[in-house]
C-alpha cells in the first residue's frame, strides 16, 4: 500500500522510527525497544513538568506515538528543576540518576531537534532551571 502524497500517517510512523533510531544510536541502547521504553518514560515525565500549551506547542513538532505521551499527561503541581526531574524519573524507572540523565539526554536531544530551537526555546522559559543540558543546550544565567 502506498501513501498518498500529504499522508501523515506513515510519515509519522518513519519519523518515530526515526526518533528511536536517533535515540537508540544517541543513547547507546542495545535494542529498540529499551530507546522505546526511555523515550515514553522521559516524555511522559516532561509533560507532567509544562502546561498544555506548552504540551500542544512542543507535541507540534514530535511523531504522533510521542506527541500523545507528551500530550496525555497532566501537569504536576510541584515544579521540578532540571536535577530534581532526573531524580524523579531514575524513582519511577527505578534506575540510578546517572542512567536517568543520560536518558535523558538522549531523548531530549532527539526532541530538540525534531521541534526547532524556536519551540525548544518557548519550552525551556516556561521551566525552572537546569532543563536546558537535558536539551543539549548550554544553561544562561542572567546577570542581577
Amino acid at each position: 500500500m502506498q501513501s498518498q502524497p500529504g499522508s501523515t500517517r506513515t510519515d509519522q510512523a518513519k519519523t518515530y522510527e526515526d526518533l528511536l533510531a536517533r535515540v537508540r544510536h544517541d543513547g547507546a541502547f542495545p535494542t529498540r525497544e529499551q530507546a522505546e521504553e526511555a523515550v515514553l518514560a522521559v516524555l511522559a515525565a516532561l509533560g507532567r513538568q509544562l502546561t498544555a500549551q506548552a504540551r500542544a506547542s512542543l507535541a507540534e513538532g514530535l511523531p504522533g506515538e510521542a506527541a500523545l505521551t507528551l500530550t496525555a499527561q497532566i501537569t504536576d503541581p510541584q515544579a521540578l528543576t532540571g536535577w530534581a526531574f532526573v531524580q524523579d524519573l531514575a524513582a519511577r524507572t527505578g534506575t540510578t540518576p546517572a542512567v536517568a540523565r543520560w536518558e535523558t539526554g538522549a531523548v531530549l536531544a532527539a526532541v530538540a531537534a525534531l521541534a526547532g530551537a524556536e519551540t525548544v526555546t518557548e519550552v525551556l522559559d516556561r521551566l525552572p532551571s537546569g532543563y536546558a543540558l537535558l536539551f543539549g543546550r548550554a544553561e544562561l544565567l542572567q546577570a542581577a
